[in-house]
């Protein structure tokens, strides 16, 4: 009797597996059945597109003023970008319903911006323009950065800048700032003003002019129908078809990935490839071989990577150099970059991160990392943190200089400074 329900056990824990898995393959049929009918479907949508239709409502052309006066803009006495005629701040859409022409027309003022604010550091700041490489040719890629007259003669101080990631260029925070707030607010001019008010040489870095775009020549198509004896009525019609087939194929492609205009390669300019490799060629051959006694550093976003980045590569000569580096909003991560305990040390007494946060300015941030204090820039903007702390930098700057200046300068195998310390903490 036992094994009679056993077996009746058995029979139907089977057949109860069984039907689950005939469910099982039924589901996953179905399944597969939607699948192919869906992409039937779509497939039949996009074969009845006219792409001739599309082709007359395309967007007008990717031809955009050269200067701002042409643009129709201009700065006013707050340093606010202003229409000319409307006194309106800069309009985005310009034409709607046509978001990557409006995009191409910001990024055409963009590049007109970076001029302009170049053109400020000169004429403005009284910084001059130095091109790097140093031994480059006159037919090879260059960057360059700005510097003030007694950058390297200054004995006494030196302030360096270094902007983030991205299209920003030298003298430039954030240029969404510059077009839609001011220049105060998006450049570096007022910390160099500021700087060399207060007797400072000034270096003004240029970490993402890393290469040039040059067009890649045209590949040559040559038509299989020349090596072969066709009719020419065939190859005719084939070469028309090939045409016809190349037109919509460009048009699909300039669809599918709108931002890509032409075919480019980039040429790398040599010991200036990467922000990295720019900081450490000017640290190199410019302020490592200067005069000056105290070196101080505002460094925002990517920029204060780089710094440490420095930081791990001259760990000797940053430390008998440099007395003070402010950072704002710095996103390095001194896990990831391998940084070992002397430079944590160091960071912990001669830097400071003003990070955004709905905290009062100045307030103490917590962090997770062992690195250097942070504190409120008094914003929780990102691309406003520099403008936010510029007080406070300074002022933490100058404190730095009256503890170096009250003590015996320490080599680089010491890292303790409890005076620096006790002061900088009342900050």
């Amino acid at each position: 009797m036992q094994g009679f329900i056993l077996n009746q056990i058995d029979h139907s824990l089977h057949g109860y597996f069984c039907g689950t898995w005939l469910y099982a393959n039924w589901l996953l049929c179905l399944s597969t059945k939607l699948t192919l009918v869906t992409l039937y479907n779509v497939s039949h949508l996009l074969s009845r597109i006219d792409l001739e239709e599309l082709m007359k409502k395309d967007e007008p052309p990717l031809k955009f003023p050269q200067t701002l006066e042409d643009f129709e803009y201009s700065f006013n006495e707050k340093g606010q970008l202003r229409h000319v005629k409307t006194g309106e701040p800069y309009a985005f859409n310009y034409h709607e319903d046509l978001h990557r022409w409006n995009q191409k027309r910001y990024e055409a003022l963009g590049e007109i911006i970076t001029q302009h604010v170049y053109e400020l550091l000169e004429k403005e700041c009284n910084l001059k323009k130095v091109y790097l490489p140093v031994d480059a040719t006159d037919d090879e890629p260059k960057n360059f950065i700005f510097m003030s007259e007694d950058a390297l003669t200054n004995p006494e101080k030196l302030m360096v800048l270094i902007h983030g990631s991205g299209v920003v260029r030298a003298g430039q925070w954030a240029r969404r700032l510059i077009i839609n707030e001011d220049l105060d607010s998006g450049t570096q001019i007022p910390f160099i003003k500021r700087g060399m008010e207060e007797g400072y040489g000034v270096i003004v870095l240029n970490t993402n002019e890393n290469y040039i775009e040059v067009e890649k020549p045209k590949k040559q198509v040559q038509s299989l129908a020349n090596d072969t004896d066709e009719p020419a009525e065939k190859k005719e019609r084939k070469d028309e078809s090939q045409k016809e087939t190349k037109k919509r194929r460009d048009f699909y492609e300039k669809y599918r990935n709108p931002q890509k205009e032409k075919e480019s390669k980039h040429i790398p300019i040599r010991n200036n490839s990467t922000p990295e490799e720019h900081t450490l060629y000017v640290w190199d051959h410019f302020i490592s071989k200067s005069s000056v006694k105290n070196v101080v550093f505002v460094a925002h976003s990517y920029g204060g990577l780089v710094f440490v980045e420095l930081m791990i590569r001259r760990e000797t000569e940053v430390k008998n150099k440099v007395i003070a580096v402010a950072l704002t909003d710095s996103v390095h991560n001194v896990w990831h970059q391998d940084t070992v305990k002397s430079i944590l040390d160091w960071m912990q007494e001669h830097c400071r991160n003003w990070v955004s946060s709905s905290e009062p300015l100045d307030a103490p941030v917590e962090s997770m990392l062992p690195d250097c204090p942070r504190v409120s820039a008094g914003t929780e903007r990102h691309e406003l943190t520099s403008w936010k702390s510029f007080n406070s930098i300074f002022k933490y700057f100058t404190q730095a200089l009256e503890a170096q200046n009250t003590e015996v300068k320490p080599k680089f195998t010491v890292t303790t400074r409890s005076s620096n310390r006790k002061k900088t903490e009342e900050l």
